[in-house]
């Protein structure tokens, strides 16, 4: 689309810097990540800058990829000739302000969806339920915030008749600036909750500031709710609905699967598929906005009765033939498909990326133009080989040369042979209709039905949080030893450097060698390097913490037989911990050793907190901190060098974030561990444990359950076997009734004896059958508790998680 200068300008409030006369400019695509691959010369990139990031920093390399339009806060040095510049006091507001221009142009109904719980759903659910009767632009997954809403909104084109945007707030003060993005004429107003509690003062405050989505709004959707209605203001329309008799249109469930609806709309019945409560909830809210759109009921009644578990979470498995799946499964169309394919980039395991694509929905565009934009993102994406599936999509993509073309889903199953795929990255995004559960079911690893699923986004605000103790110009070191602390190392670290953090840290040189294997490319040090490891490390361009004089001569003569020249070391000191390092009076020794050598250069230097999350050891955490800085001063002094230092853990950056100097070290808390309650209460959890029930025993009086008939049953009880036992990392004394797991909400005992694959568990007074989800640790029941009930830390619990168990990791 073309714009003109002086329109930009205004809108974005910049002063316009550029070598040459330009009047117009073609922007055909907008970005704020410097890392898509699909910025290209007619990007508008906006270089957004925040509290712990600043994509100015990478603007001249995006330059040289040959961007030329760029929004910025300040010109890089030296680059005023080189691309066309906006500058502009703060480059977001200036991304929303475009946006807020740009959807000012359409003029079709746009339903705005807020708060607590159920927007995701309810937004999915219209998509579906109104999909036959408009062509809908609507928010990819949950991209409701800042900068989710204007990279949701700016997906409109003049095909599109109908929007459907969520907002999503956690502070005040937000919503005005999502309101002129999306300007709703349809609002709907889901439940309200406690989720974000914590951001306003109190709950009125939190409702008053959703409300103002709502502002301009034709018509106004929600349940008949006081404490919510008495805040709305007269002017507003609204239709509200009940299950108390109490709104416009009132439900009522009259059998388990069956609502009863009464209003001015008409009476009728709807048969439905879930009857939670949250489920019915959200039915209500989407069978009201269909009358209010004027949907006939027969329609209605049909539509309602096929609606579908939403999958809110994109998912990244472990696949057969050493391959890595990104299960996208759920939907298709064309703006999700552009943000599952930087996923993929972001993720790929392998060089080799797969893209198992169906036809494409609701995008607004003319068909032979809609597959024109998809054939030039997979180009762009340097797509490997590309499966085509359904009577639309096979008929394009011809300027692709690896496309394997399928009339249906079921046409590619009869074809597949595992053999065709090894050694790759596979996104999978297909339409619900397509199926491609059953793809997925083939092409995933096969494991036992108890699996560790991971949070990347829980990762992300973890390590956001950790950041915002720092100031923007101290490094991160993330430590991924162990297995990242039995989370899985590489996606984790994928994720790390995808966020661009400084080091990782590895316990062993073989953990550095799989993390080099699989593609992490980021500087990574060895944390306890054996000796006989120091070749390899120095083959996988693996850094070594040098702890002792022995080790550091031991090193310098592996050096000197690879000819090596400044190859970075980090030297640790032995500040209280008495574990490894090197304390003041081996520096007369160490200093001369070092200045009388080029082959090695020292990187860091650095020294671990023994109590940093020990209030009462406080003394003791100063006097290690006084070392540091004695010792540490020292060695720059007589070496002449300008190391990185750093002492804090993850515990040293929540209570000492004054002496972080150039780097932190994150351990535990990336992964939602805190050392007390109100950290806790600040991170998010990043790991569930779950299972499956296998099968459920009626046990007389009398009877016993287990090895050794530890347990002897004093009711009729029903006993569920789990497959999950010590093998897995359950320790045995969580047996014998100690311990219990989570099922529907409900507390469920362990009874007898913890088995190598398999513990039993008393659901006596559970609504549960075969097949029903257990969880074992997760938000419900963090591992901080189960630690204590163990007599142990939270790191002992995570490590101890059988590599054999599946972990699935996802994004919301």
């Amino acid at each position: 689309m073309d714009f003109f200068i002086q329109d930009l300008k205004t809108v974005l409030k910049a002063d316009f810097v550029c070598d040459e006369i330009l009047e117009v400019v073609d922007i055909a695509d907008v970005s704020i990540d410097s890392r898509s691959l699909r910025n290209n010369n007619n990007t508008l990139f906006f270089a957004i800058q925040g509290q712990n990031f600043d994509a100015h920093l990478f603007i001249e390399d995006l330059i040289s990829k040959g961007i030329r339009y760029f929004v910025v806060q300040k010109i890089p040095q030296n680059l005023e000739t080189k691309a066309v510049f906006f500058v502009v006091d703060d480059s977001l507001k200036a991304f929303q302000d475009f946006v807020a221009f740009y959807r000012s142009k359409f003029d079709f109904p746009v339903i705005g969806i807020t708060g607590s719980n159920g927007k995701t759903i309810v937004k999915e659910w219209l998509n579906f339920l109104l999909s036959s009767d408009f062509t809908i632009i609507k928010s990819p997954k949950s991209y409701n915030s800042q900068v989710g809403v204007p990279l949701s909104v700016i997906a409109i084109n003049e095909n599109h008749n109908l929007g459907i945007f969520e907002a999503g707030i956690s502070l005040p003060n937000e919503m005005d600036a999502l309101e002129r993005i999306i300007q709703p004429n349809i609002g709907i107003l889901t439940s309200i909750g406690s989720a974000h509690d914590e951001g306003f003062q109190n709950r009125e405050q939190k409702i008053l500031e959703k409300l103002k989505l709502f502002k301009n709004v034709d018509v106004l959707i929600c349940e008949s709710n006081q404490e919510v209605l008495k805040l709305i203001s007269s002017k507003a329309k609204l239709l509200t609905w009940s299950f108390k008799n109490e709104g416009n249109i009132n439900f009522n469930l009259i059998k388990v699967d069956v609502l009863e609806v009464s209003s001015d709309f008409g009476n009728f019945e709807i048969k439905i598929p879930f009857v939670d409560k949250s489920s019915l909830q959200n039915i209500a809210t989407c069978v009201s906005i269909l009358l209010y759109l004027n949907i006939p009921i027969t329609d209605i009644q049909k539509r309602i009765a096929n609606l579908y578990r939403v999958e809110m979470r994109l998912q990244i498995k472990n696949g057969i033939q050493n391959c890595t799946i990104i299960d996208d499964s759920y939907s298709s169309d064309y703006q999700s498909l552009k943000i599952a394919l930087d996923v993929l980039e972001n993720h790929k395991t392998h060089e080799n990326k797969t893209v198992i694509l169906s036809d494409i929905f609701q995008s607004g565009f003319d068909e032979n133009v809609l597959y024109a934009k998809v054939e030039k993102l997979l180009l762009g994406n340097k797509i490997h080989r590309v499966f085509a599936i359904g009577n639309k999509i096979k008929n394009h993509l011809s300027q692709l040369e690896n496309v394997i073309r399928f009339d249906s889903t079921q046409d590619f199953l009869f074809h597949f042979k595992d053999e065709d795929f090894a050694n790759e990255t596979i996104l999978l995004k297909g339409a619900r209709s397509f199926e491609f559960e059953k793809i997925v079911a083939l092409l995933e690893e096969k494991k036992h039905e108890t699996v560790l699923e991971i949070n990347l986004d829980a990762v992300t605000h973890n390590l956001n949080f950790y950041k915002s103790k720092l100031k923007p110009e101290t490094k991160i070191m993330v430590m991924v030893k162990a297995f990242g602390y039995g989370n899985g190392s590489f996606e984790i670290a994928k994720l790390l450097q995808h966020h661009k953090v400084d080091y990782l840290g590895v316990a062993f040189a073989d953990e550095g060698v799989e993390l080099r294997n699989a593609g992490i490319t980021m500087p990574i040090i060895v944390m306890n390097p054996e000796n006989s490891a120091f070749s390899t490390m120095i083959a996988y361009h693996l850094e070594p913490e040098i702890y002792g004089i022995s080790e550091l001569n031991a090193f310098i003569k592996v050096a000197q037989s690879h000819n090596l020249y400044k190859y970075p070391i980090h030297l640790k000191l032995n500040t209280g911990m008495n574990r490894l390092g090197f304390v003041q009076q081996n520096f007369d020794e160490l200093i001369p050793i070092l200045k009388a050598s080029n082959l090695l250069e020292v990187k860091s230097i650095f020294s671990h907190l023994a109590t940093s999350d020990m209030p009462e050891e406080i003394d003791f955490t100063h006097e290690q901190l006084k070392k540091f800085k004695l010792w540490s001063n020292e060695l720059i002094h007589k070496l002449d060098i300008n190391p990185i230092r750093h002492i804090l853990n993850t515990s040293g950056i929540y209570n000492f974030s004054g002496h972080q100097y150039e780097m932190v070290r994150v351990g535990i808390g990336l992964y939602g561990v805190g050392n007390d309650v109100f950290e806790d209460e600040q991170l998010q959890n990043v790991a569930t444990l779950k299972t499956l029930i296998l099968q459920i025993n009626e046990v007389q009086i009398g009877e016993s359950v287990g090895y050794g008939r530890r347990f002897v049953a004093n009711r009729k009880s029903k006993i569920a076997t789990i497959p999950i036992g010590y093998a897995d990392g359950i320790r045995r004394a969580w047996g014998n009734e100690v311990g219990y797991v989570i099922i529907n909400n409900k507390k469920a005992a362990i009874v007898g004896a913890i088995c190598m694959d398999m513990m039993m568990i008393d659901v006596t007074e559970i609504d549960c059958e075969i097949g029903t989800e257990v969880l074992i640790f997760g938000e419900q029941l963090r591992v901080t508790e189960i630690a204590k009930f163990w007599n142990t830390i939270p790191y002992e619990v995570m490590t101890g998680i059988s590599q054999r168990v599946k972990r699935i990791f996802y994004k919301e």
